[in-house]
């Protein structure tokens, strides 16, 4: 019989002032039963019918899902309105009743942009139990993962349930099948996608996004270090986010910014942080000059070493050098989330930081990103390839409604493009429109190529949407290998909008079918789908399918307990295998106007000129160095003017490099 021990959980003992506060679920519930009924059956008529016009005319997946997934939210939302009709107001189920029901329904469309979210007071709580369990495979077995506890929140004291023991049944349910029952209540796209989220929220619930864990309690039951089988009893906790805190991560005007997230994997995040990680958020709280500092290299294990780069950006961006036994050096970034205040900031960072690293190789993590704004990603990609990049495209489905709102919005609006290709989807009877990008392709390959050397990409089941369209471009212009941890990405394609989004683009059209949303109630749609541009996928949709990686690999108990030890050796065998290209220049003005060109490089073989993007001369490297020297144009475009120069470099006949400086 398992051996249960006593009480664990001080939340007084962590450092982060809300957590301090948290109040048990069950008295939480107490308190909303005993608040006075919000929503009347008007209230509820009305969310239904605006769910109803959102699926029906806004949503970009409907076909798709209803084909996939055998589902019809359409049918079940005009059942729920038939019925509430026909109940009188004495006779209405509880808010609770009603919200679950809104829930389901939404979550049968299996798509995490598509969401119902809760009002107040569940907006801005967040139920929890103090500590994590991931999975992990044991060498010969990756068709049997194991799951233990990873983490432990500050204040959680108890002599035998720690990091690393074995975590067995759940409530008496193994552990494997509760994490599948979970995870069938989670609107993953896909088996794996759907498992990884069940596993991701099993110890933490958003209840803006997500209903309160049914039990008051759970039991785990674990395998000690010494071999005992034991049982913890643990309550469920919930802490309230302060205004102004990101317990649901907010939405700027989609003519300004298009954001393609997960807002419940962000809230998700949000939490995991706070619990686990109070010092990273302390960190950014910090003035950013004081932010970060530069660690000594640090054991990581099986010869590797490891050492912190500073960054300003600690909950976005995280980076290191990672020192193999044989002094090799490879660089390592980390991109926590794309839902950046500012892009252009975002992308600055981001180019100082790998311009840090060694260009011997470097590993690009973005596991459990579940994305933001879509031009942070996009952006990303022309800084590791000399070829031209070229942006997702986006298509809307053909409904009166969306052609209704695009003809309301002025010309110049971003969502105009769109009203002659859904004017002819019409007269087609195609099903969705053209497509266009959200992100300019001028603005994805502004910069160009800073890094030379092999990329790698660590991907798992929980990168999502703006993180799926990275991965897809980083796939599709062949920048590097994908390594996954999962058997594809979370498979999210769009861009979402709110419901208010759509309300408030229409309020000057006379026939909008929108009203507002009563009682804090709120609703996000997949809006615009995205469909890949490469030669081998291109023209297929993200969503439901996600991308493959090229590599498998299974986390080890050593990548829980020691920093992804062996995920990092793996990745480090991967780029070690490819071949480094390196490119370099010194550019000057000589005495008489023209520009002298000094070029150092590694594995190239040949070296073309491109001044202000026309040929110039091509040279054959010799001993790694060549030399130009360029006449420049007379008149007013002669030396004082500025100008673009451009080194193409090939090994062989593959162009591997490009190098662009501006000069004046």
């Amino acid at each position: 019989m398992p051996r249960r021990q006593g009480r664990a959980w001080r939340r007084r003992d962590h450092p982060y002032p809300a957590v301090k506060r948290s109040v048990l679920l069950s008295s939480f519930l107490e308190d909303v039963n005993k608040q006075r009924k919000r929503l009347s059956k008007s209230d509820r008529l009305t969310i239904v019918e605006q769910a109803l016009v959102l699926l029906e005319m806004n949503y970009v997946h409907l076909p798709l899902k209803r084909a996939i997934h055998a589902v019809d939210p359409i049918q079940r939302l005009k059942l729920l309105r038939a019925r509430l009709e026909e109940t009188s107001n004495a006779q209405l189920p509880s808010e609770m009743s009603f919200h679950r029901e809104m829930q389901r329904i939404f979550t049968s469309a299996r798509d995490y942009h598509t969401v119902y979210r809760l009002p107040f007071p569940f907006n801005r709580k967040t139920a929890y139990l103090p500590f994590l369990i991931e999975e992990y495979f044991e060498e010969g077995a990756k068709d049997e993962p194991k799951f233990m506890v990873s983490k432990l929140a500050e204040g959680f004291h108890h002599p035998t349930f720690r990091p690393g023991v074995e975590v067995l049944h759940w409530n008496g349910a193994p552990i494997r099948r509760a994490i599948e029952i979970n995870g069938e209540n989670q609107p993953g796209s896909n088996p794996e996608a759907r498992f990884a989220n069940g596993l991701h929220s099993l110890t933490i619930r958003p209840l803006h996004s997500t209903m309160p864990p049914d039990e008051e309690w759970v039991v785990i039951t674990y395998r000690a270090p010494d071999g005992q089988i034991m049982e913890h009893r643990q309550r469920w906790w919930v802490f309230t986010h302060k205004r102004g805190e990101r317990s649901s991560p907010r939405f700027i005007d989609p003519g300004e910014t298009k954001i393609g997230m997960d807002v419940k994997k962000a809230a998700v995040n949000e939490a995991k942080k706070i619990l686990f990680a109070p010092g990273v958020i302390m960190e950014a709280q910090k003035p950013r000059g004081a932010r970060g500092t530069v660690a000594r290299f640090r054991a990581v294990g099986d010869g590797m070493k490891a050492k912190a780069v500073r960054t300003r950006t600690p909950e976005v961006l995280r980076a290191s050098v990672i020192k193999t036994r044989r002094s090799r050096e490879f660089g390592y970034i980390r991109i926590f989330t794309f839902h950046v205040k500012n892009t252009a900031r975002f992308v600055r960072e981001f180019v100082r930081l790998v311009e840090t690293l060694p260009s011997n190789g470097l590993i690009i993590d973005v596991r459990n990103n579940g994305g933001g704004k879509i031009n942070a990603g996009e952006r990303l990609l022309q800084l590791f390839t000399p070829e031209r990049i070229k942006p997702e495209l986006f298509e809307m489905i053909n409904t009166p409604l969306n052609l209704d709102l695009c003809r309301s919005l002025p010309d110049d609006h971003e969502l105009a493009k769109w009203r002659s290709p859904l004017e002819q989807a019409v007269e087609t009877g195609a099903v969705y429109s053209l497509g266009f990008p959200l992100t300019s392709e001028e603005s994805c390959n502004s910069i160009g190529q800073i890094y030379f050397g092999p990329v790698l990409l660590i991907i798992d089941a929980l990168c999502y949407s703006t993180t799926d369209i990275f991965t897809a471009g980083f796939s599709d212009h062949c920048i590097g290998k994908l390594l996954g941890v999962s058997g594809n990405t979370g498979a999210g394609g769009a861009e979402v909008w709110r419901h208010e989004d759509l309300r408030r683009a229409m309020k000057t059209n006379p026939k909008s079918p929108f009203r507002r949303l009563p009682k804090g109630v709120s609703m996000n749609v997949a809006f615009r789908r995205s469909i890949r541009v490469g030669a081998v996928a291109g023209g297929s949709p993200l969503e439901d399918l996600g991308v493959v990686p090229d590599v498998r690999y299974h986390i080890t108990r050593e990548d829980l307990l020691n920093g992804n030890r062996d995920l990092l050796k793996r990745a480090v065998e991967i780029l070690a295998s490819k071949r480094v290209h390196k490119l370099s220049a010194d550019i000057r003005y000589k005495p008489d106007g023209a520009l002298m060109i000094t070029t150092a490089s590694e594995n190239i073989s040949r070296l073309d000129l491109y001044l202000n993007g026309r040929p110039q001369r091509s040279r054959d490297v010799v001993a790694g160095k060549a030399a130009f020297k360029v006449k420049l144009p007379s008149g007013r475009e002669g030396s004082r003017a500025a100008h673009e120069v451009m080194l193409r470099g090939f090994d062989g006949n593959k162009l591997v490099a490009a190098l662009r400086r501006k000069v004046r």
